[in-house]
């Protein structure tokens, strides 16, 4: 059954018509996603209300909201499917370029891109209830919620995090810029979706939720605090606040250019050894 999942994401990857770039001879935005699965009562999800909030969800409070089950009624063993989609390489590179404001290529991927990972998210949940199986994207459900403190520099923090879904389903680990490291790099975006089908779950292999990031390896890689233009990024991580006033005070003027909702700069996650692979293996490989 893994199997066969895997394969139905990756197919809709390659045939969805939201996976492509109008203004790039109909390019490929993601390339094929990594797909892999956690235990849905594995214990790191209960971590996670300290580690980001209270109110982030557990996979089966996640499903038991989304189809108004009793936790008594609720099945013994949970799966979450989470997957990667890493951003294709021509995105990539027109961004590498930007040092100020990123590439419209890079913004469309942003704000389109997400669309098609919405998709993936429906697609999954479609097929998984079609077998008569429960299942919910918390990403899309009406509980989801961003929300915002400027304390801390805690700045923005969801209820679902995708990211540290990946991590509890072995997909990679955390870096300096707060972004998320998987084989095929930092260069992504995530999904999962929580399912009452039992799936084996994958292992996670990092000694730490930061092996993959070279910083915290070898504690030479500064990359990606050269390349934030917000200098939000420095020794200490990520400053969540910065990165956002940069976001919202420089590059609020691209949504309408670029005819997009919402726009980031990507810069830390582009032209930086851990663009589009794990720089922690094979680190003489040349970038290609």
């Amino acid at each position: 059954m893994e199997m066969f999942i895997k394969e139905e994401l990756k197919a809709l990857a390659h045939t969805s018509p939201l996976n492509r770039l109008p203004n790039l001879d109909n390019h490929v935005i993601f390339d094929e996603p990594l797909v892999q699965f956690a235990d849905g009562d594995d214990p790191i999800f209960a971590e996670y209300k300290t580690i980001i909030a209270p109110t982030h969800l557990t996979p089966r409070e996640a499903l038991v909201k989304a189809c108004n089950e009793s936790p008594e009624d609720m099945t013994a063993r949970l799966s979450v499917i989470s997957w990667v989609l890493p951003i294709s390489s021509k995105i990539r590179e027109s961004n590498r370029r930007r040092r100020l404001t990123p590439s419209s290529f890079w913004a469309y991927a942003r704000w389109h891109g997400e669309k098609f990972n919405d998709a993936l998210r429906e697609h999954a949940v479609k097929l998984l209830t079609k077998m008569g199986y429960l299942a919910v994207a918390p990403a899309l459900q009406p509980y989801f919620k961003i929300e915002y403190k400027k304390i801390s520099e805690k700045g923005y923090y969801s209820s679902w995090s995708e990211r540290h879904i990946a991590y509890a389903a072995g997909l990679g680990t955390f870096s300096l810029s707060d972004g998320f490291i998987t084989e095929r790099g930092i260069a992504h975006r995530c999904g999962s979706v929580v399912t009452n089908l039992v799936l084996p779950a994958s292992p996670r292999i990092a000694q730490s939720p930061y092996s993959n990031c070279l910083f915290y390896v070898n504690g030479k890689c500064q990359s990606c605090i050269v390349r934030c233009p917000a200098r939000a990024i420095t020794e200490n991580g990520h400053d969540k606040i910065k990165c956002d006033d940069y976001i919202h005070s420089k590059l609020h003027h691209l949504l309408e250019e670029y005819n997009v909702g919402v726009v980031g700069c990507g810069f830390c996650q582009t032209k930086v050894p851990c663009e589009f692979r794990n720089p922690t293996k094979n680190q003489n490989r040349e970038q290609k």
